[in-house]
């Protein structure tokens, strides 16, 4: 467990690492058709292992509860959309692409505020990660290292376009391609540190690992609808972001049933 711990905490950070050195392999900025494309991807990554890896283990380790058993999803699922909302409005941001910051008036810098835009972007994505290896290790209902790994690949994969999204403007904008690679890489290493602290708590955890996975489900979820689908529906060439969607939905459903 521990050597595949390691492994599934790590991969995620390699896929956005991965998409980061896009940069040394592309002259010009993305085109708009590969950044739908990319945008819609992730969006559908990140739902189909909200519901395939979160919601649904989280229902299941209720079982018991027979009607009921969906409780703890539907509570958990709320407070985790409500903990990024309450984030997002209580914390100074900047989406790239954008002039405009979000979240109330501070003196920080514009890098300063890109940065915590990706942090609040990643922190769920490291809480998904953690909290399913938190319940392979307990032996959780449902939930297996292997199922485990899936979610790190699949979380990995969709952090390809990611680490792409952030890097390329980057370089746009002027700054060496070394500068926008190292930015671009950094920006995932809020989601090791995060499953790091969600598996070091698991055996707190336990009692309300069902409420667990529903929250870090609602907290990708909001990323989705606040973020990612908005900019994937503006302007031309949504219908690649649509196909994108569909391709990362269903990557990541086969990823999860092969795997788990």
């Amino acid at each position: 467990m521990d050597k595949a711990l390691v492994i599934g905490l790590l991969i995620p950070l390699l896929g956005t690492m991965l998409g980061a050195a896009f940069v040394f392999f592309m002259r010009d900025d993305m085109s708009p058709r590969l950044q739908k494309s990319l945008l819609g991807f992730a969006s559908g990554v990140m739902v189909a292992a909200s519901v395939w890896s979160l919601l649904i283990p989280a229902m299941e380790m209720e079982a018991a509860r027979g009607s009921w058993s969906v409780m703890p999803a539907a509570v958990g699922f709320l407070l985790g959309i409500g903990f990024l909302l309450a984030l997002d409005e209580l914390t100074p941001h900047l989406h790239i692409g954008t002039d405009k910051p979000e979240g109330p008036r501070s003196h920080l810098s514009r890098t300063a505020m890109l940065a915590l835009a990706v942090t609040i972007h990643n922190l769920p994505e490291g809480m998904a990660v953690g909290v399913v290896f938190a319940g392979a290790g307990e032996g959780a209902a449902g939930m297996s290292v292997a199922s485990a790994l899936a979610v790190s690949i699949g979380i990995a994969i969709q952090n390809v376009p990611e680490g792409a999204i952030i890097s390329m403007p980057m370089r746009a904008a002027g700054n060496s391609r070394w500068r926008s690679f190292v930015i671009g890489s950094l920006s995932g290493a809020v989601e090791p540190l995060g499953a790091l602290a969600v598996v070091m708590l698991a055996a707190l955890m336990t009692p309300v690992l069902p409420y667990m996975l529903a929250f870090a489900a609602g907290a990708m979820i909001y990323v989705v609808v606040e973020e990612l689908i908005p900019e994937a529906s503006e302007g031309e060439h949504t219908n690649l972001s649509t196909v994108g969607f569909a391709l990362g939905f269903v990557l990541m459903m086969v990823l999860d049933v092969v795997m788990g």
